[in-house]
């Protein structure tokens, strides 16, 4: 043994959803109820058996993410989630490979054209689950589910009304551990509050956190003659050169335009009885006029075409831009980049509204990411074990972080949940409005930190309270902001009843994705950018981009996804 307010009534569910977390983000937020480990016996019965048997060993393909910050030389293989798990379920952990991004992606596809795969791995795709089932590599997990998994665990997936094992249910059996995919909710516009108090700027007087396209562009144009920082080359509004993105929050990308005007880029829908691509509508036409127009006035980052990532961060950081996009908590992982070089830097969070008052926004696939366990795996209930240990336990037992203060340590500094043995998360559906109601009653002195039902919300609480007690850190001021801003923000919007929701389609991949999508997906992007900034006339350039993505195998593949359907 080695050493990511309540909600309303029934009515709201589905609103609701859009406070659950993506992978994308690095805390676990689980929602905590009366029936934890300890009450419904699942996981506590498990632990007595596992007590009494020889260690199992067990390998692991384990998805990783780039600049993870460990704590005392801690690292993937041997951390403090991995010695409770290998301590409490008398296992022993080795990884087979480890790999981040299209990295991982190739080690698993090694290890299934080798027809050996370790004894359990995360994959990312229902293609690549599909390809596992059909060459008999993995293993029915659906006894072992029904015998093992804590009534706590299964109410998570029972949440999503089936969606969520749905995916992984291949001719009625269980081949998988879905991670849940609850809707992350729009792309927020995070605007600098500090500057806007400075500047004396008054936006959204009726307080229900929604603003327009016109006055986003006021406010960039503000920030940018004034320039509050006495900044070099400021700039009102940066895109990342993809410029839109298939999640609905999207960071860095203009979404937010997209969506306000009905447009919703990168999409399958259906649409008076057919299917049609988002990308290619009238309405994203729009989008890209809005865009192109700021570029002209001088609005939109001159660079739009080139910038990085890290460069749009670093634009954040130096001051030399004010308004950026994405999801409620790049607070915790993005916008503390501006924090660490001003301590003084504030943001408030808004939606962009369309012309009805309404928020447009999309559903995400209630499934994100698949553990498999290898066929060849003599104990695949120890995938069942880890799963109620992490997704259950350690959310609803204190006791368990009294145990192990190591892991308690991780939960109140955030260390990403990717270190944990499964990198997906199971949530609730409505876990974060659930959770969001308990942390806000602890903010207004209803009840005390202690009384805060999950592990993460106590966290969340404390540095919360000591950023209002003007004591908090880098740690406290993300979190007041992504809880305190983004979260308030969604629950407010799903109170008042300001989202307009959209259900796409999520096919599998069709013969002609996989021999053109690609190159339509770079004539997107590479049209858009040149629309947007000039290089070619926004409305004969985008009637040629829809002609050419058509005969290129858009119309092909609009109609394998219409066959799919029926």
């Amino acid at each position: 043994m080695k050493k990511r307010l309540m909600t309303r009534a029934a009515g709201m569910a589905l609103a609701v959803s859009v406070l659950l977390a993506a992978t994308a983000c690095s805390s676990q937020e689980d929602s905590a109820s009366n029936t934890g480990s300890g009450e419904n016996g699942s996981v506590n019965a498990g632990a007595d058996a596992e007590s009494e048997r020889e260690t199992i060993k067990v390998s692991l393909g384990r998805q990783t993410l780039q600049n993870v910050s460990f704590p005392n030389g801690d690292t993937y293989e041997d951390n403090a989630y991995v010695r409770m798990a290998e301590k409490k379920l008398n296992i022993d952990i080795t990884d087979e490979f480890e790999a981040n991004g299209d990295d991982y992606d190739r080690q698993v596809s090694l290890a299934l054209t080798a027809g050996d795969i370790p004894d359990m791995m995360k994959v990312g795709s229902l293609d690549e689950l599909k390809e596992l089932y059909e060459n008999e590599l993995i293993a029915d997990l659906t006894g072992v589910y029904e015998e093992y998994a804590s009534d706590y665990l299964k109410s998570l997936y029972d949440s999503y009304g089936g969606r969520a094992l749905e995916n992984v249910t291949l001719d009625g059996k269980m081949m998988a551990l879905p991670g849940t995919n609850g809707d992350s909710g729009p792309s927020i516009v995070w605007i600098r509050s500090d500057w806007m108090e400075q500047l004396e700027l008054k936006i959204d007087e009726d307080q229900d956190g929604c603003i327009t396209i016109e006055d986003l562009e006021m406010i960039a144009k503000t920030f940018m003659e004034k320039n509050p920082e006495n900044a070099d080359n400021v700039v009102g509004i940066a895109f990342a050169p993809w410029l839109t993105s298939g999640d609905p929050d999207g960071t860095f990308s203009m979404n937010s335009i997209a969506y306000a005007l009905g447009a919703f880029p990168k999409t399958w829908m259906e649409k008076d009885g057919g299917v049609i691509y988002g990308s290619v509508t009238d309405e994203m036409k729009q989008a890209l006029k809005v865009a192109a127009g700021w570029f002209q006035n001088g609005i939109l980052d001159p660079q739009v075409g080139t910038r990085t990532w890290d460069d749009i961060t670093a634009l954040l950081a130096n001051g030399q831009c004010g308004i950026t996009f994405g999801t409620w908590h790049i607070p915790d992982w993005l916008l503390n980049n501006v924090y660490a070089l001003n301590s003084n830097a504030t943001f408030e969070a808004y939606t962009l509204s369309d012309a009805a008052g309404k928020v447009n926004c999309k559903h995400n696939n209630a499934t994100a990411g698949y553990i498999v366990v290898s066929k060849k795996f003599e104990h695949p209930e120890v995938a069942i074990q880890i799963m109620n240990l992490f997704y259950d336990e350690l959310v609803n037992s204190r006791e368990l972080l009294e145990e192990y203060p190591e892991v308690a340590e991780y939960v109140s500094t955030g260390v990403d949940g990717s270190s944990r043995p499964f990198n997906i998360e199971v949530n609730s559906y409505t876990s974060l409005l659930d959770d969001y109601g308990d942390l806000e009653r602890c903010l207004n002195g209803e009840i005390t930190v202690d009384e805060v039902k999950t592990s993460e919300q106590r966290s969340n609480a404390t540095n919360i309270l000591a950023y209002l007690e003007g004591n908090g850190d880098a740690t406290a001021w993300s979190k007041y902001h992504s809880r305190s801003k983004g979260v308030e923000l969604l629950q407010t919007l799903t109170e008042n009843d300001r989202f307009s929701w959209l259900t796409p389609i999520f096919p599998q991949t069709t013969p002609t994705m996989e021999t053109h999508l690609a190159n339509l997906e770079k004539l997107e992007e590479e049209t858009f950018i040149k629309i947007v900034t000039g290089d070619i006339d926004v409305e004969s350039g985008f009637d040629q981009f829809v002609e050419e993505w058509n005969n290129q195998g858009g119309t092909q593949i609009l109609k394998e996804i219409a066959e799919q359907l029926q």
